[in-house]
Parts: structure tokens; sequence; C-alpha cells
């Protein structure tokens, strides 16, 4: 069974989207975004512009839809689809819940919600080699004792664990975590708090807006990110889409998940390899392939080896 993974904000690099595979679907992918969006959004990857958050989620959004339409032009079409934080986009186009043209403008005016709510001082930061309920024990004493309040975002891995706040909170907090026994704990290329509840605002005006989107009943799996569960209606997608900033992402769940339910080749979606790197970690039994280390032909070639092989 082949899953696609999605990655989420922080993993941009300058140029990723002029690093998509030179394939006829991701050039009609390209051209369909800009047209909707009015912008060439070959120019949403320069350095100054990935400064932007709303930049960041459009490109993720539409390397994910043009990976996997050239994907499913090579007769590759998931059993399984799930995305990280703005990941879930493209995971809800690759199953049929969203259309692109809808995906492309909710994302848009969901990054700039998130970017209006927080344009400066806040962002996320990485901590390895602690648990989640040690992470939480570390916050609530770094909110006792200097009244800085940093918030878990994502739950990635058992001792990975990205926490959003202010920058002068997550830098002090990283101090505490290197004390406190972390492996690492470094800042990540993200500019807003997300995934917690300083984006509740922010949260119920995407919701509003998503009430008149329309959604479709999935025509393959969709994994979510609030529950890591699979969601089987249009609504329950929708839900998870527009409330996706405010809550923690459980995205071990939604890997374990995918993995209890028969997934063996796992390809991560442009650009990077950090969802790979953590299935690779913690279920070495399936294949694991980042799009982004792979010709196409040589992906395709490898992802068609491993399924067979099953």
């Amino acid at each position: 069974m082949l899953a696609l993974l999605f990655p989420g904000q922080g993993a941009q690099s300058d140029g990723f989207l002029h690093c998509l595979p030179e394939h006829h679907a991701v050039r009609d992918t390209l051209d369909e975004a800009s047209h909707v969006l009015g912008v060439d959004v070959l120019t949403l990857d320069t350095p100054d512009a990935l400064r932007s958050t709303v930049a960041v989620q459009i490109g993720l959004t539409v390397a994910g839809v043009a990976l996997t339409r050239a994907l499913a032009a090579e007769r590759f079409v998931p059993e399984i689809s799930a995305g990280l934080s703005v990941g879930a986009y493209p995971a809800a186009v690759s199953c049929g819940a969203i259309h692109f043209e809808d995906a492309l403008k909710m994302v848009r005016r969901r990054a700039e919600l998130m970017e209006t709510a927080y344009p400066s001082g806040y962002g996320l930061a990485a901590i390895a080699g602690l648990t989640e309920y040690q992470v939480e024990t570390l916050a609530a004493r770094h909110a006792d004792e200097v009244q800085q309040h940093v918030y878990i975002g994502n739950v990635n891995a058992p001792r990975q664990i990205v926490i959003a706040g202010a920058n002068d909170a997550l830098d002090a907090f990283i101090t505490r975590a290197l004390a406190a026994g972390a492996r690492k704990a470094t800042r990540l290329a993200v500019s807003v708090p997300s995934h917690c509840e300083l984006l509740a605002q922010a949260t119920d005006e995407l919701i509003a807006y998503a009430k008149d989107v329309p959604f479709h009943t999935p025509q393959s799996i969709y994994v979510g990110n609030l529950g890591g569960r699979p969601l089987y209606t249009a609504d329950a997608i929708r839900d998870d889409l527009a409330t996706n900033m405010r809550y923690t992402v459980r995205w071990f769940d939604a890997l374990t998940v995918m993995q209890e339910m028969g997934a063996h080749v796992l390809i991560e979606a442009p650009p990077g390899q950090v969802l790979t790197d953590i299935a690779r970690e913690y279920l070495p039994e399936t294949a694991a392939l980042a799009a982004s280390t792979f010709s196409f032909d040589r992906l395709v070639a490898t992802a068609r080896r491993r399924l067979d092989a099953h």
C-alpha cells in the first residue's frame, strides 16, 4: 500500500519549486496555480519571498500537488494521504476531498491570517531527545518561574517535539531544555507560532471562511492532524484543515496509523526529507522515500519495485 506524505512549513528551501521534476503534470500544476492566484508561483521560492508565510505555504501546497499529479500520470495513486500542518492541504487534494483551486485559496487565506496575527517576534523550535511529557513539565515550570509561555505545537516522534511561542520565550526555553537533557534544540524557519492557542482567533476566522468552501467525500484515505486518525467525511476534513493551526499536530500518531492500515511504501513530497527521516527511524520495516532526493524516473522505479516486493 502506498502513502503520500506532505511536509509542513520549515521544510522549504531556496529554489525548491524550480527543483520539481521535469514532467508535464508539474508544468500544468504550476500554470494552474499561477492562474488561480494571479501571480507566477515560480517567484515564490526566492530567499526574499520565503520570508513570507504566505509564499511558503502556497509553495508547499503547489509542490505537493505537483508531485501527486506527476505520480498519478505514472499510475501511482496513493491509498493514504497525510500532511503535517499546511501539508494537510495537498493531502486533502490528493485524496479528492478538495479541488486544487479551492485548496490554494484556502491556504492563502490561512497564511494571511497567521501572518497578520503575528507579523514578527514569534516562531517555532524543535526539541530532540525529550518526551512530550518532559517538555510539558518543563514548559509549566518555565511559565511559573519566568512567566514566559511556550506551547507544544507538534509531536513528530516520541522524542521529537516542536514548541511554539514568542522568540524570547523560545530562546530561553531552548537553554532550559538543553540543560534538562535535550539532545538538540533549535529554532525552525517558521515566523508564526503555529499549532497553539495563540492562533485561536485566526482559526475562528478560517472556520468561517471554510464554510463556503466545497469539500467532498474522499476517494481514498485521509489521515488528519488533530487526532492522527483517518477521516472519512467532507465535513471532518474541512474541520481538520480549518482548525489545524490552533491545535497540536499528532504526526507520530498519524504515521503509526498509516503503518497499521498497511502502508509499507511512503513517499514524501518535496521539499526536504524530515518526514522520511522520522519514518526510517521509527518504522524501519517501511520503505520511506523522499522525492526530493531522487530523480523522478528513479523515484518511480524504486517505488514500483518496493510495492511489487509486497
